[in-house]
């Protein structure tokens, strides 16, 4: 590994252990009162390797919610899981990312999606070049974004759409042909911000 990448990854890790900054991105349509909360968790899975990157799925279609939409592997708390484990079990069974080969760094901070999904996110290191099988019926394609480029604030583009009779402004990160945003785009915006307040 890069002394570049060792810097990053030390001070993402170390920033874990600060309290938020200020300027945290809370949630979609934040100013809308929430309905009820749906706990979720997602594994933010940084690749061991000289330049270090992120595991992300592409959804299906056919998913009842975020159809199309690139993500981290995660989803819903299962009865009696805490947000580590549930981010685990997940990333098992949609890419195949087995639970041990993870070294847990921490949770990172929570944001709550337009459909009342209250997701924390849970940072780890993997080991590079994992023989991973995405899920046949979820994940459309699973590629690894560089974690240098996504962390960039050069990159993280902010944007504007009409949705709901008003002009709603949400983050977009594009790389390699992929459009990532909403929540995950928001996530690692959040991630920037606790590294630049590191």
């Amino acid at each position: 590994m890069t002394l570049a990448a060792n810097l990053i990854l030390g001070r993402l890790k170390a920033a874990l252990e600060l309290p938020p900054p200020p300027g945290l991105l809370a949630g979609d349509l934040a100013e809308l009162p929430a309905g009820e909360l749906v706990t979720a968790a997602v594994l933010v899975a940084i690749t061991d390797r000289p330049e270090p990157g992120l595991h992300l799925t592409l959804r299906r279609e056919n998913m009842r919610s975020h159809a199309g939409q690139v993500a981290f592997p995660g989803g819903r708390l299962d009865p009696g899981e805490d947000v580590v484990t549930a981010a685990l079990r997940e990333a098992e069974e949609e890419i195949g990312l087995p639970p041990a080969a993870v070294e847990l760094w921490g949770a990172a901070d929570q944001y709550r999606t337009v459909t009342n999904y209250l997701v924390t996110p849970i940072l780890g290191l993997v080991p590079p070049d994992l023989a991973l099988s995405p899920h046949e019926h979820e994940v459309a394609d699973l590629f690894e974004a560089p974690l240098s480029f996504v962390l960039d604030p050069a990159n993280q583009h902010r944007m504007s759409a009409e949705f709901q009779g008003a002009t709603r402004t949400y983050y977009q990160i594009n790389w390699n042909g992929r459009r990532i945003w909403g929540a995950t785009a928001a996530m690692l915006v959040n991630l920037t911000r606790r590294l630049e307040a590191a």
